[in-house]
């Protein structure tokens, strides 16, 4: 038989264990904050490169819209290559702010800027010829082919602008 246990004295009993409460959902801790600063910066960028991505397809979208327009209104070669040649100058703008001054080798170098093949760069400076030439050679389909290539490619991103010279 056992010996029976000794009774403790009445300040020695132990009570039973209680377990702190559970910690509240709010406010979270810092690092959930982070990530939520983190997600608001990154939809905000992902809102503003949107937006300039679908402005500047709208821009594009408008531009080789008018050289539609201009190849429908325009039946006169020589009167649509001075439409198309104008339309390049003005869009040339975004690239050299002195390119609506431009002549020869300097406007085939604006041009060039923009990345297309070599072979546009000609049909293009031929347009210029064209406009005070009218009995010359012109291929309508090849003009607005390479007016639009040239157009949708100096329309994808924004160039740097070139600044025009300070005049003493």
């Amino acid at each position: 038989m056992m010996p029976a246990l000794p009774s403790a004295p009445p300040q020695l009993v132990l009570r039973d264990i209680h377990m702190p409460p559970s910690p509240s959902w709010w406010p979270p801790a810092p690092g959930w904050w982070l990530l939520a600063a983190l997600l608001l910066v990154l939809l905000g960028l992902g809102v503003f490169l949107g937006l300039r991505r679908r402005r500047r397809r709208r821009a594009c979208q408008r531009v080789l819209a008018e050289v539609s327009a201009l190849d429908a209104c325009h039946a006169d070669d020589e009167a649509l290559a001075r439409g198309l040649h104008q339309l390049l100058r003005r869009s040339a703008r975004r690239y050299d702010a002195t390119a609506v001054q431009k002549r020869g080798d300097a406007w085939r170098q604006t041009l060039a800027r923009v990345k297309v093949k070599a072979s546009t760069v000609d049909v293009l400076m031929l347009l210029e010829q064209r406009m005070y030439q009218p009995m010359g050679t012109f291929d309508r389909a090849t003009a607005l082919a390479a007016t639009r290539e040239w157009l949708s490619a100096a329309w994808r991103r924004q160039p740097r602008k070139q600044e025009a010279p300070e005049h003493a």
